[in-house]
């Protein structure tokens, strides 16, 4: 008697809704799914090439991590912030990767020091490379919380990051601000290896608060080109 295929099929399935989920963040970050976006099973699952039940699972992932909202006679579309969100994310940014600094200043080796720091040259290495940039810039503020080496405070960030899918586009996209975020890493990282936690809260707030600011420019922007078709 044959192998049942029961299991197989499931893990497939599986493997087929983390696909779309993954595409659909992916859409998100970019600004290819603006917010407001209706998400219409069948449209994404022809665009996508697979049938409607995964990317039904991938919107109730969504919809379950708090980006994807249920309106009326409209259905499933992308969660979108309004100027007091955005500016209530920051803050909550500021707080806690300042915190992260600060403990970082206290518990990080050195070994993570040359990585923060390597990372950063990497990041100058890439200028021009919005995407590469994006990832790098990730890769430094992961790195930063690792090394604070408080889980409490890596969870409440993981909320905070994937609240900020929603906003589009990384601010890494501005050239002269990927300049200035450059400088102020490198302010944040001699105060870490000054084990200085209370100049690297500060900077760290100010680095926050400086890349809110192009943010909130951002959203002006956006806003004023109108809703998503």
């Amino acid at each position: 008697m044959p192998p049942s295929s029961g299991p197989r099929k499931v893990s497939e399935r599986t493997s087929t809704a983390q696909d779309a989920y993954a595409r659909l963040v992916a859409e998100i970050r970019s600004g290819t799914l603006r917010p407001g976006a209706r998400l219409t099973e069948t449209e994404l699952a022809t665009r996508f090439g697979i049938s409607r039940t995964p990317v039904r699972e991938a919107i109730r992932q969504l919809e379950a991590e708090g980006l994807v909202v249920h309106q009326p006679r409209v259905g499933a579309a992308l969660r979108a912030l309004d100027y007091a969100e955005v500016t209530e994310l920051y803050e909550m940014r500021a707080v806690l990767e300042g915190t992260a600094a600060r403990l970082a200043a206290r518990a990080a080796s050195q070994v993570e020091l040359a990585e923060l720091g390597a990372i950063n040259e990497d990041m100058a290495a890439a200028t021009g490379n919005a995407e590469r940039l994006y990832h790098l810039n990730k890769q430094f503020h992961a790195a930063l919380l690792d090394a604070a080496k408080n889980r409490f405070l890596v969870a409440a960030m993981g909320a905070i990051h994937k609240t900020m899918l929603i906003l589009g586009p990384s601010t890494m996209e501005e050239a002269e601000r990927a300049a200035a975020a450059l400088g102020e890493h490198r302010q944040v990282l001699d105060a870490l290896a000054a084990r200085d936690g209370g100049s690297a809260e500060m900077l760290m707030r100010g680095h926050i608060e400086a890349a809110q600011r192009v943010r909130l420019r951002q959203f002006r922007a956006r806003s004023m080109a109108g809703p998503p078709p």
